[in-house]
């Protein structure tokens, strides 16, 4: 079917005006679609410090003799006195454990002049395993009294550990501190480069670490965490 010349040129006109109008909005669009993908990307810190509530307190003392037997009763006439020691400054009878002793025969592996005086030397742990972590260290700062019942201690102190373990309660209000120190970076950066802070384009939780807040202070830990947060930009 032949086609109307009017139809033909009305037709033409409208593909002319269209294309017109493309070519007019076709900046903008890319303007505001090159606006959508300026970024910045900024980390927040957040850091507590806390107190630990579970100390682990390894006690190892030791004895030496001759006689085995001798040895041995030496040995548990010193995880008594160790035992009501704690006891005495307050730790629970339920917070201790006795691991078994150790024995070494010295003279089995020496020989002639280098053998040491005594033929038998014992070693046995004591373990506190408390959540009362400021009764536990008050026995710690007691401790000058079993030398003087006569009772050999090894130093502890380097293996005595305190734990953390309250994390999950305080997660939520130290992610949403990060996340506002993140998003002063970003206002901050925006502003330093005459831009508008837009809304976030994605968010991730960095990992959470618990670490001592100083060697003197194992007691008291400090938490930290670190977020990254990606934000729009726009002019």
């Amino acid at each position: 079917m032949k086609q109307h010349p009017f139809a033909a040129g009305l037709i033409a006109i409208s593909i002319v005006v269209g294309l017109w109008l493309l070519a007019m909005a076709l900046p903008d669009a890319v303007r505001e679609y090159r606006s959508f993908d300026r970024t910045v990307t900024v980390k927040g810190l957040a850091e507590q410090e806390v107190e630990a509530n579970i100390v682990i307190w390894p006690i190892r003392f030791s004895v030496a003799g001759n006689e085995q037997q001798a040895v041995y009763q030496a040995l548990q006439n010193n995880a008594d006195k160790i035992r009501a020691f704690l006891l005495l400054n307050g730790v629970d009878e339920e917070s201790l454990t006795l691991a078994p002793p150790a024995m070494q025969d010295r003279h089995a592996q020496t020989y002639g002049r280098d053998r040491p005086p005594f033929r038998f030397s014992a070693q046995q742990t004591l373990t506190v395993y408390s959540t009362n972590v400021a009764k536990v260290r008050s026995a710690m700062g007691q401790l000058l009294e079993l030398g003087k019942q006569g009772i050999t201690l090894e130093d502890s102190s380097y293996r005595t550990d305190y734990l953390f373990t309250g994390l999950n309660e305080i997660k939520p209000e130290m992610v949403e501190q990060a996340t506002q120190n993140a998003r002063k970076v970003a206002e901050k950066f925006a502003a330093d480069s005459n831009s508008q802070l837009g809304k976030i384009k994605t968010a991730s939780q960095g990992q959470f670490s618990i670490s001592s807040r100083d060697k003197n202070s194992p007691h008291i830990k400090k938490v930290r965490v670190v977020s990254t947060v990606v934000y729009y930009l726009a002019d």
